[in-house]
């Protein structure tokens, strides 16, 4: 058996969720619940990043309830949802699966109980990367897109994923390099209280690399090498990531915004020389005639 989600922006119709169910085994007895009208929700697509307004055309949800008295959990179900991007350009759909634990009610009804989910995952798209421009370099955005994808299934390798891309920045954008993270850093800090901090690198982002400093066991490796493999907790490795994001948007977008306006400035500053330096057409002509 299957669950399904129909939702009407689709370029397909519906989307099959993968999850087949043995329905001959006498083990297993399943029910589906279809899915109930959803409220409007406020929603940053993963894939293009737009926000919008999910409406009920946009959006559908399946329920499946698995009856296992003897499983050592007890009745489990999955719980999924389905979004499509209202973005013309885009229309992707993001799927997201909860199993949650069941309970029988005085009927013997199977309803899922008021708990957090046992397991939740976005199957659709596979992590919570945001989508990155092509003028970061590539093995950063590799590094950065790794870290998202394994964060919940390896908070140490995401972290140490995450170290190495703010390593990979640092040395990339400001051009400073030192045996250890910890020491860029400190380096980076002396340049920007000496006014020799390069163009872009702010206050607040050598500040927020000193916050990880102290952040548990992330800031008491940073002196060690970026690849050696720390334990820390999936919450610490999100931190990570959300300095790499803003980073990226402080240094690189933001470089890439001055250099395009500089860029557009010198284009009409040299135009409007061009016509100054150019002869009048219509002056010239006169002065022939005359």
């Amino acid at each position: 058996m299957h669950l399904y989600f129909c939702v009407s922006q689709l370029n397909k119709e519906c989307i099959l969720l993968g999850y087949d169910v043995l329905s001959a085994s006498s083990q297993l007895n399943i029910s589906i619940l279809s899915g109930n009208t959803m409220a409007s929700f406020n929603f940053d697509c993963p894939h293009c990043n737009r926000p919008q307004t999910v409406t009920s055309n946009d959006q559908d949800s399946g329920t499946i309830l698995f009856h296992m008295s003897k499983s050592a959990l007890g009745h489990l179900g999955l719980h999924g949802t389905a979004v499509c991007c209202a973005n013309p350009n885009c229309l992707q759909p993001t799927i997201i699966v909860h199993v949650k634990k069941a309970g029988k009610d005085s009927l013997g009804n199977l309803h899922f109980m008021r708990e957090a989910p046992l397991l939740t995952r976005r199957l659709i798209p596979e992590s919570s990367a945001k989508p990155q421009p092509h003028f970061i370099p590539q093995p950063i955005r590799e590094d950065y897109l790794e870290a998202c994808r394994i964060r919940d299934l390896s908070p140490k390798a995401s972290a140490t994923l995450a170290r190495r891309c703010l390593q990979g920045m640092v040395r990339d954008f400001t051009g400073v390099k030192a045996p250890s993270l910890y020491k860029e850093i400190e380096k980076l800090s002396e340049l920007l209280n000496s006014g020799d901090a390069p163009k872009g690198v702010s206050e607040d982002s050598i500040e927020s690399l000193h916050h990880v400093r102290s952040l548990g066991n992330i800031g008491a490796h940073m002196e060690k090498d970026i690849d050696v493999i720390i334990p820390v907790e999936p919450e610490e490795a999100q931190i990570l990531i959300d300095l790499i994001e803003i980073l990226f948007e402080e240094w690189y977008v933001a470089r890439e915004k001055r250099q395009s306006k500089f860029a557009a400035l010198r284009v009409t500053a040299e135009e409007k020389q061009a016509l100054k330096e150019s002869p009048n057409p219509e002056v010239s002509e006169k002065r022939e005639q005359q």
